[in-house]
């Protein structure tokens, strides 16, 4: 993916995490965290968290996958020559 495309998929994905993030009260990455630690296992015995957590989960994962091939992109590049820009004139 160009870095523009990861920029717009990462922006999408990230609205699809606010409505997680608004919903339950915290972010993403605090989120991600206490699931990867197993200390949300309460929630598990309730279809509706277990069903959001299984997405908000899979959507960060894919969000972080975006957000390293963007940083390795940036990397090798000079970010002048990755912007795209287009006069108005």
């Amino acid at each position: 993916m160009e870095v523009h495309e990861l920029v717009i998929e990462m922006k999408l994905l990230e609205r699809r995490l606010t409505l997680y993030e608004e919903k339950y009260g915290v972010l993403s990455e605090d989120f991600y965290a206490a699931l990867m630690a197993g200390t949300l296992e309460e929630y598990d015995s309730y279809d509706e968290t277990r069903t959001d957590f299984s997405r908000w989960k899979g959507i960060y994962e894919t969000w972080l996958r975006r957000k390293e091939a963007y940083s390795e992109q940036i990397q090798k590049r000079d970010l002048a020559s990755s912007m795209r820009f287009h006069p108005a004139y």
